[in-house]
């Protein structure tokens, strides 16, 4: 446990990184004004194909894998 207790934090933080970098390489799709409900027509839904699926679901590991380690880190702290 105090292996897992000294490894851990460096972890997260690795994972956060990698989740600020998955995110940031996302392609957004909307301007400001598709925030407050005008209509862009490049706002609308579309299929996620290729190397944008995999990065969104690739971000959405890293997302779950880092609340894991949260919990963890709370649990054996």
């Amino acid at each position: 446990m105090v292996f897992l207790q000294g490894v851990l934090p460096y972890v997260q933080i690795v994972l956060a990184a990698l989740i600020i970098v998955a995110v940031a390489l996302q392609r957004t799709g909307a301007s400001l004004g598709g925030a407050f409900g005008a209509d862009n027509f490049s706002s609308g839904f579309h299929t996620r194909r290729g190397l944008e699926r995999t990065l969104f679901f690739t971000t959405i590991a890293l997302g779950i894998a880092f609340a894991l380690s949260a919990l963890i880190n709370l649990f054996i702290s």
